[in-house]
C-alpha cells in the first residue's frame, strides 16, 4: 500500500501478488490490487479482483461500491446497481425524461416502478424496462444515472418514440413505402393521442402473395402491464409444393390458397422476467386450383372451411448476468383448435424456444451474438396453412437461411411439415454508424430438420445452412440483406426483407 502511494503501481502489484499468495483467504488482497489496477487504467482487470474480493466477504461495503463503480463508469447501469444495492444505494432524487416525450404523463408514470426520494433497485430498473417495451412507442432508450453532489442520482429516462406515421416527412414517407419493391405498403400509426394505441397495416398486390393485415393494440385499462390486439387477416396465395428453390425440382402439388381470420389477444407482464398471453382466432380458408401432383396434397390436409383456435403462451427469462451483459430466456406456445369439416377435426400445436443473448462490450449491442433454438410438435389432423416451412420468407418466421420459402415468386420451395427442430446461431459487428444509419454484418449458423406423415413432405434429414447476414436500420426502418449456403445441396439463397 506504502507503494500504491508512491504510484509505483508494478512494484505495489507484485508486492499485493505475494502477499495474495501468503494469505488468500484475505479480502483485502484482491480489493487492492483492484485500486492499483484501477489507476492504471486496466478496468478488465480491476473487475476481476474485485470479483475476487467479493466471492471472500459478499456484504464488504467498500468493495460493493468500488465494483458498483467500476461498471457505472463503463454505463453498465443494471450491474453497477447490483452492487449499490448491496450497500444501500443509489438513493433517487428526481427522475427525469430527456427529451419530452408526448406519451401520455401518467402512462409514462406508471410504467416506472421506481420513484424520486427511493432507493433504486435492480429489480425495479428490469420491471420499468419491460414496462416500456410493453408500451410498443419507444424502439429505442436507456435509463441513465447522474451523480449530484450530495451523494444521491437523478435518474434520467432517454428515448426515442414513435409518433403518428413517422416523426417526420421523410420517416414517414420510408416507413410506409419501404415495401413497395415486394408490391406492398405498411401505413402504421404510432402512440395515438399519446395514448400508446397503435394501429398498423399492410397491403400487398403480388399476384402470387395478395395479403392484407389491420392490426391495432394497446395498453388495456392504461395500464402498461397489460396490453391487447386484435385485427384481422386476408390472404389470397398460390403455392408451388417444390422439392427444391433452385435447379431441377419436381413439383408435388399447388394450389391457390384464400384464408380469412379475426384475431384477439391479451397479454400481461409478470414481474421484470416472464410475460403471458392468451387470444383467439376464428378463420375460414378454402382451397382451388388444386394439382395434387404426387399425392403430397391429400384430402385431409386440403379440408375447406371454418376454424377457431385458442392460443397461450409463456415467455421467462431463464437467467441472467449483468456484468457479462449475458441473458438466458425460454417460451412456451400453445394452439388448440377445433374446424367445422366433414368429419369434424381438432389439433394441437406445441412450440417452445431457448435463447441466449450476449453483448461482450460494456455498452452498446457491437458484436452482438445470440444463439436460439426452437422444436415445434402437432397433434391431429392439421390444414394445410397451419404446416410448419423452414425457410427464408417474409411471412415466415422459422428461418432457414439457405433456402428460400418461395420460388419465382410462389410460396412452397422449402421443406413443409408437421413437426421441426431449428437451431440458429449469429453474430453481428457495427460496421456503420452516424445516429441515423446503422449498418451490422456478421455471419450465421442455422441447422435444422422437419418431419412429416408424408414421406413427400418433410426435409428427411437434418439440413445445415451458413452464410452472412448484413443488417441496416435507417430512420427506424430495418432491412436484412442474407447470403446464405445449403451445406448438403450447394445451392446458394439471396433473401431481402423489411422490418420495422
Amino acid at each position: 500500500m506504502a507503494l500504491a502511494h508512491l504510484e509505483r503501481w508494478p512494484d505495489a502489484r507484485d508486492a499485493l501478488l505475494a502477499g495474495e499468495k501468503l494469505a488468500p483467504r484475505d479480502k483485502r488482497f484482491p480489493i487492492e490490487l483492484a485500486g492499483v489496477a484501477f489507476k492504471q487504467k486496466r478496468t478488465a482487470a480491476a473487475k476481476r479482483y474485485i470479483r475476487r474480493a467479493l466471492s471472500l466477504d459478499p456484504a464488504d461495503v467498500y468493495a460493493n461500491e468500488f465494483a458498483a463503480t467500476l461498471y457505472f463508469l463503463e454505463g453498465n447501469t443494471e450491474a453497477a446497481l447490483k452492487y449499490w444495492n448491496r450497500a444501500g444505494k443509489p438513493q433517487i432524487a428526481e427522475v427525469r425524461t430527456d427529451p419530452p416525450l408526448r406519451l401520455r404523463p401518467a402512462l409514462l408514470d406508471h410504467a416506472f416502478v421506481f420513484a424520486p426520494a427511493t432507493l433504486l433497485t435492480v429489480e425495479q430498473l428490469l420491471a420499468s424496462e419491460r414496462r416500456v417495451e410493453m408500451l410498443e412507442v419507444v424502439p429505442s432508450y436507456r435509463f441513465d444515472l447522474n451523480a449530484r453532489d450530495d451523494g444521491k442520482f437523478d435518474l434520467i429516462f432517454r428515448a426515442q418514440e414513435r409518433n403518428g406515421f413517422g416523426n417526420t416527412r421523410a420517416e414517414a414517407l420510408l416507413r410506409t413505402f419501404s415495401g413497395i419493391f415486394f408490391q406492398e405498403v405498411t401505413p402504421e400509426y404510432y402512440n395515438l393521442r399519446g395514448s400508446a394505441i397503435n394501429i398498423l397495416t399492410l397491403l400487398r398486390w403480388d399476384p402470387d402473395k395478395r395479403r392484407a393485415y389491420l392490426w391495432l393494440s394497446g395498453p388495456l385499462g392504461a395500464d402498461p402491464r397489460w396490453r391487447y390486439r386484435i385485427g384481422a387477416d386476408l390472404r389470397n396465395e398460390n403455392w408451388d409444393v417444390q422439392a427444391s428453390f433452385a435447379g431441377p425440382s419436381t413439383l408435388l402439388g399447388a394450389l391457390n390458397l384464400r384464408r380469412e381470420a379475426i384475431r384477439g389477444e391479451i397479454a400481461r407482464l409478470l414481474g421484470s422476467r416472464g410475460k403471458w398471453s392468451t387470444g383467439f382466432e376464428v378463420s375460414h380458408r378454402d382451397y382451388r386450383n388444386v394439382f395434387p401432383g404426387s399425392g403430397a396434397l391429400n384430402v385431409q390436409l386440403l379440408s375447406p372451411g371454418w376454424q377457431l383456435k385458442q392460443t397461450a403462451q409463456i415467455n421467462y427469462e431463464v437467467w441472467r448476468s449483468p456484468e457479462k451483459r449475458y441473458t438466458i430466456s425460454s417460451a412456451l406456445r400453445s394452439e388448440a383448435a377445433r374446424l367445422w369439416t366433414q368429419p369434424g377435426d381438432s389439433f394441437e400445436k406445441l412450440q417452445a424456444s431457448l435463447e441466449t443473448r450476449w453483448l461482450p462490450q460494456s455498452r452498446g449491442d457491437d458484436y452482438e451474438t445470440s444463439w436460439r433454438a426452437r422444436a415445434g410438435k402437432t397433434f391431429g389432423q392439421l390444414p394445410f396453412d397451419e404446416l410448419y416451412m423452414l425457410g427464408a420468407e417474409r411471412d415466415n418466421d422459422l428461418w432457414l437461411r439457405g433456402h428460400l420459402g418461395a420460388r419465382h415468386g410462389r410460396k412452397g420451395s422449402a421443406p413443409l411439415g408437421r413437426d421441426y427442430v431449428l437451431s440458429s446461431i449469429e453474430t453481428g459487428k457495427i460496421v456503420y454508424s452516424n445516429g441515423l444509419i446503422t449498418a451490422k454484418l456478421g455471419p450465421f449458423l442455422d441447422s435444422g430438420k422437419i418431419w412429416d406423415d408424408s414421406t413427400l413432405l418433410g426435409s428427411h434429414k437434418w439440413l445445415f445452412d451458413t452464410g452472412a447476414q448484413a443488417r441496416v436500420r435507417v430512420l427506424g426502418v430495418g432491412v436484412a440483406l442474407a447470403y446464405g449456403k445449403d451445406l448438403r445441396s450447394g445451392n446458394n439463397a439471396f433473401f431481402v426483407t423489411i422490418a420495422h
